[in-house]
């Protein structure tokens, strides 16, 4: 009789375990859209945001992130392994190069220090993924209202610091400063193909260095 009441028991939790487990996406490439709503009122800041890219790439511990806009471009290539960043900045034929160790990274980030995460219950679908509705909130009175997809987790998080403690994939997010003026990211697109090795290369020439 009690073989009967044990095997029952084992095969539940055992579909519990597989049904709530998280996938760990190490490889990928994301893009997202980029929009103001109403509270940005210059036309030409609305305009500029909406023909603006943002690209994320993520190969093991390693991570990039593009930003493409009209008339200039931004690149943070950050390492899990050693906490550096290196941020890459070009306008017009000026490029800029800035980096940072562990520390310093840290540091940069600091702002994001005793924030706070709230989940709702509320959730979306975005490409596919169920995602979960959250909300954080900084010391200095700016927040996020996030949408992440709670079955899988990027390998690398701290790139984006502030979702550092999201448990899950941040497809959809709307930052809001301490004025009230919001711009919403919201991917359109994850291609899980591996991504080459040569994003993550840090240039050794062509770029200025800044402190």
């Amino acid at each position: 009789m009690t073989k009967w009441i044990l095997i029952p028991a084992f095969l539940l939790a055992t579909a519990f375990t597989v049904v709530y487990q998280q996938r760990v996406v190490a490889e990928c490439t994301v893009t997202y859209s980029i929009a103001a709503d109403d509270t940005v009122t210059d036309p030409e800041v609305a305009a500029s945001l909406k023909a603006t890219v943002k690209t994320l790439y993520i190969k093991a511990n390693d991570s990039r992130t593009d930003l493409v806009s009209p008339t200039f471009k931004q690149s943070i290539i950050y390492n899990k392994t050693t906490g550096a960043a290196t941020i890459l900045r070009e306008f017009g034929n000026n490029k800029f190069m800035t980096r940072m160790d562990n520390a310093r990274w840290a540091a940069e980030n600091k702002k994001y220090a005793g924030m706070t995460l709230a989940i709702s219950g509320e959730t979306k679908t975005i490409l596919g993924y169920e995602c979960k509705k959250a909300t954080i909130q900084l010391k200095d009175g700016s927040a996020y209202t996030l949408y992440f997809a709670s079955n899988i987790v990027p390998s690398v998080k701290e790139f984006e610091y502030q979702f550092r403690d999201v448990p899950g994939f941040v497809l959809e997010y709307e930052s809001q400063d301490a004025e009230g003026k919001k711009t919403r990211y919201t991917a359109t697109k994850i291609n899980l193909s591996p991504v080459q090795a040569s994003r993550f290369d840090i240039p050794a020439t062509g770029y200025r260095l800044l402190d």
